[in-house]
């Protein structure tokens, strides 16, 4: 069942004994910890040592894996968006009808947001520097062509299959199911106050979910 929304960011890094050396744990609890700083402090706020700190390392050990902030928050903000996009894989959303296609990765998406609140925060992050690491990260782009290839191709079958109408972009079809989940979780303390209503409650959250999958299904009909 969907829990009352809040700020659950990833948990701290295990603990780590400094007697041994493990490379790639050690790398793994630096990102981890960079992620929480960044995604409650924002790029500006974050700071090195509050970072080090949180992944049990000292700075040194930090510059040696990440070479500073900037390397540090792009290696964050790439983390970040292969996170979902290799989630999305394991929708096998081809083997699906087309219509239960469209519905799962609405569903997904949103449920992703929900579990994921340092998706949201990053990316807001970095829409506030106007996307000025991810000018940098290579292959962006590749990283994102697999989903609308995925989604043209659940448009022409279901198009084909007289379930949906001819026409639709893959790239606003997915705009829409994200803008749908993200305006909702990111202005709902603001929403709440305008509309008298706790829009974070599990079953708020719940319905919300499904009015997404209803409207880009109600869209996409013949």
């Amino acid at each position: 069942m969907t829990q009352d929304y809040a700020l659950r960011l990833p948990e701290e890094p295990l603990a780590r004994d400094k007697n041994i050396r493990d490379p790639e744990r050690t790398a793994a609890a630096i990102l981890a910890a960079a992620m929480r700083e960044f995604a409650e402090n924002g790029y500006g706020g974050a700071r090195i040592n509050e970072i080090a700190a949180r992944a049990d390392v000292n700075k040194r050990m930090l510059y040696h894996y990440y070479g500073g902030k900037d390397a540090l928050y792009l290696a964050v903000l790439e983390a970040t968006y292969v996170g979902i996009r290799s989630a999305e894989v394991d929708l096998h959303l081809t083997d699906r009808d087309p219509v239960e296609a469209i519905r799962e990765l609405a569903r997904f998406t949103w449920q992703y947001f929900l579990d994921h609140p340092e998706f949201l925060s990053i990316v807001s992050t970095e829409n506030l520097l106007k996307a000025k690491f991810l000018k940098e990260c290579k292959g962006i782009t590749e990283k994102h062509s697999p989903l609308i290839s995925i989604i043209a191709e659940i448009l022409e079958r279901g198009h084909r299959q007289s379930q949906f109408r001819a026409g639709a972009d893959p790239v606003h079809v997915y705009l829409s199911i994200a803008a749908l989940g993200y305006y909702y979780l990111s202005n709902h303390h603001t929403t709440s106050i305008i509309f008298s209503r706790e829009f974070v409650k599990s079953e708020e959250l719940k319905r919300w979910g499904e009015h997404i999958a209803d409207m880009i299904v109600s869209y996409l009909r013949v």
